[in-house]
């Protein structure tokens, strides 16, 4: 710690490394080089920077200890950097992956010292999900007390990895994946920026849309991505004398071709079609290329879950009926788990539905229900099926003459049910596949059994 000429502390907030030091450095990494200097400058998270916020107090100088909890790349490291700039509090940087608890001790006993001096001491604890609970115990007394105020960043959920006690005495606060919006405006600053990428002749660069695009796909909402590629593809066209950031310079620094895919246009109609039929047709190879093809462009892979859905009953249905149940676990799993493990769960799902037997029966039997309802047909229901639990009921016939299917062979009630002018109508055709072939020997029997009454 140092201290002006009256023996006061330094305004100047120190830091001891990490991945906070050497953003003055020309040689930084781009996305060092241009982490926002103040609040007003962070992308994202809006839902945080509002008035009177616990990020904008803390900004502030308030003291108050916060967990951030969010996916990589959204603004953990960013939201301390600011913090270290904003307050003239002393700013310590630990990683929790190279720091034991003799380094915890350490730094809390220097920072009780400087308190005693009149300066306070914000700690920053990156990857805290990475701590042991010895080494979060140590932390426990100084939260506490507020001989430091934490700043704990976690991509972990922290009720399952931070003890209770810890949290309870801090603020959580869930940072959220940044859209292409944030991204594209962070592109933006950086090609414009004085700390920002430019050719070597110092002229700025163009950004064709082509490449933008592809970057955004690449980056997947992680800003340190998506500015390392914008960096490493401005580097490649430098290199050939472009003032252009073109497709082929980012498809070369990211050594990953371009999908030609645009959501909201003709290809991603056409691929997921593709994918579909290819399902139908039990070719599985086809369909995982499909399914590789929107996974890489950066379709919504919840969009992806809920076709599988759909074709299980479209075009499976009762020949293989427990695929529909493989499609509805995927879905769950894709939610919980997110993108990129989500791939293999769907992957499952696509293998399972692509190598099933097939039938649609039961999609063309509900379609032609449909039809006759649409046209008028169906008439009073029969009065021995109406509800007769109610008072005046038995009057009115309701239940009269009902045979209860329990009380028959096979469970099974010779009776009238659909209404009068659509009896004998059979909407429900099984095939011979999979498994709907024995439902086609049940259904048989059932219907032989259904005529006698």
């Amino acid at each position: 710690m140092s201290y002006d000429l009256f023996g006061n502390p330094d305004p100047t907030p120190s830091q001891r490394g990490g991945s906070l030091s050497g953003a003055s450095n020309p040689e930084a990494p781009l996305a060092v080089r241009l982490r926002p200097r103040n609040l007003d400058e962070i992308v994202g998270q809006q839902h945080l920077l509002k008035a009177g916020s616990p990020l904008r107090r803390l900004a502030d100088g308030q003291p108050m200890s916060v967990f951030l909890w969010g996916p990589p790349g959204v603004g953990k490291t960013t939201i301390a950097s600011v913090v270290s700039q904003a307050t003239n509090r002393r700013f310590v940087e630990l990683s929790a992956v190279t720091a034991g608890v003799k380094e915890v001790r350490a730094e809390l006993d220097e920072a009780r010292r400087e308190l005693a001096r009149g300066c306070g001491t914000v700690l920053f604890v990156d990857e805290v999900h990475r701590f042991s609970k010895a080494q979060q115990d140590v932390l426990l007394p100084a939260v506490e007390n507020r001989l430091v105020t934490l700043i704990a960043a976690t991509t972990e959920n922290p009720s399952f990895s931070v003890i209770s006690p810890l949290l309870s005495r801090s603020l959580l606060l869930r940072l959220q994946p940044l859209t292409n919006d944030d991204l594209s405006v962070l592109l933006d600053r950086a090609l414009t920026d004085e700390r920002g990428v430019a050719r070597s002749t110092g002229e700025l660069f163009e950004l064709a849309d082509d490449a933008r695009d592809l970057i955004l796909r690449l980056a997947g909402g992680d800003a340190r991505r998506a500015l390392t590629y914008l960096e490493e593809s401005a580097a490649a066209a430098d290199a050939k004398g472009e003032g252009v950031i073109t497709l082929a310079s980012v498809e070369s620094s990211a050594d990953r071709a371009a999908v030609r895919y645009d959501k909201d246009g003709d290809q991603h109609y056409d691929v997921i079609s593709a994918f579909i039929k290819s399902i139908r047709g039990s070719d599985v190879d086809a369909a995982l290329h499909y399914l590789a093809r929107m996974l890489e462009a950066g379709e919504d892979p919840r969009f992806i879950a809920r076709r599988l859905m759909i074709s299980a009953s479209e075009d499976i249905g009762m020949a293989a009926s427990g695929v529909l149940q493989t499609c509805v676990a995927a879905a769950q799993a894709v939610q919980l788990l997110g993108m990129p493990e989500a791939r293999i769960t769907l992957a499952h799902a696509t293998v399972a539905a692509a190598t099933a037997p097939k039938s649609n029966a039961a999609y063309l039997a509900i379609n032609a229900a449909i039809a006759d309802v649409r046209s008028g047909k169906g008439g009073l229901v029969p009065p021995h099926l109406r509800d007769a639990h109610y008072a005046g009921a038995e009057k009115l016939g309701h239940g009269k003459g009902y045979k209860y299917a329990h009380d028959y062979p096979h469970g099974v009630a010779p009776q009238v049910y659909l209404p009068d002018d659509l009896v004998g109508t059979e909407y429900y055709r099984p095939t011979g596949h999979g498994q709907e072939a024995a439902i086609a020997e049940r259904l048989a029997a059932l219907r032989a059994l259904l005529g006698e009454g």
